[in-house]
């Protein structure tokens, strides 16, 4: 895939977020906000039941019709600079069919290349998983895991449907999950709308950002345990270890719901 770097998706995802910044004068552009570009525009005919581009295409079949982001692994090995010309190679590394509580599961690993003026800049590999029809059980059984101790910063997110709009438009996401409260209820079984997988994810990025002022990052890693939704407030959290930092999110009553991990350069 093939883009051009827009500084304007990066600025217009500051929307988003608790504390927009400024980025006047700025050329390069803030770190996550590649996932603002290379919009993948499938016709509508193209597209599945969920409002995913179909799969068996590049993504394989899996026989499994519901699919979620559950984690990356990013290492940011140059910036990016407004009006760069971006080139992303993408390619299946793994299928690894799986049993769960909730029955049948497929994890399939998808690496990301990015250049900008010919130069790699990032390298991603994104896990991605399917899982069967629900049946009269909810769609994601409860599963209580501890988050981790000793926070050094919180904060707490109200999602809404106008926060999850605009995420789903900026990264042109039109998973019904995120937007579709009936699908997302009647048809995977959900309790709400889903908070987005990566937009839990840059929102501990920026938890992190704006209590370390900003410095680069080397490495960033990500991993879901369980869906928020846009129903109730959920807690964000982060803590430092030297040139390393954990973040993780978790609901009101304490339930782990994503870890992530990140290395300063």
């Amino acid at each position: 895939m093939e883009d051009r770097a827009d500084l304007q998706r990066a600025q217009l995802l500051q929307s988003i977020l608790p504390s927009p910044r400024s980025f006047g004068g700025v050329t390069e552009l803030p770190l996550l906000s590649h996932w603002c570009q290379f919009h993948q525009t499938s016709g509508l005919a193209d597209t599945g039941r969920d409002g995913h581009p179909k799969v068996g295409n590049f993504l394989p079949d899996t026989g499994l019709p519901r699919r979620m982001w559950a984690g990356s692994r990013i290492e940011f090995l140059a910036p990016i600079h407004a009006g760069a010309a971006l080139k992303k190679v993408c390619s299946v590394k793994a299928i690894t069919p799986k049993e769960g509580a909730s029955g049948k599961l497929c994890f399939v690993t998808v690496s990301h290349d990015i250049s900008a003026d010919g130069e790699t800049v990032i390298r991603e590999e994104q896990d991605l998983v399917y899982r069967a029809e629900p049946g009269d059980e909810t769609a994601y059984p409860p599963r209580r895991v501890d988050p981790p101790q000793g926070a050094q910063f919180e904060d707490v997110i109200s999602s809404d449907p106008v926060m999850l709009f605009r995420f789903s438009a900026l990264t042109f996401n039109s998973h019904r999950i995120h937007y579709d409260r009936e699908y997302a209820v009647e048809v995977e079984r959900h309790e709400g709308l889903v908070v987005h997988g990566p937009l839990i994810a840059t929102l501990l990025f920026d938890l992190l950002g704006r209590n370390t002022g900003w410095n680069r990052l080397r490495h960033f890693a990500f991993r879901a345990v369980s869906p928020l939704y846009d129903i109730r407030p959920f807690e964000i959290s982060g803590k430092l270890d030297g040139g390393k930092a954990t973040l993780w999110a978790h609901t009101r009553a304490g339930g782990l719901a994503m870890k992530a991990e990140a290395e300063f350069a």
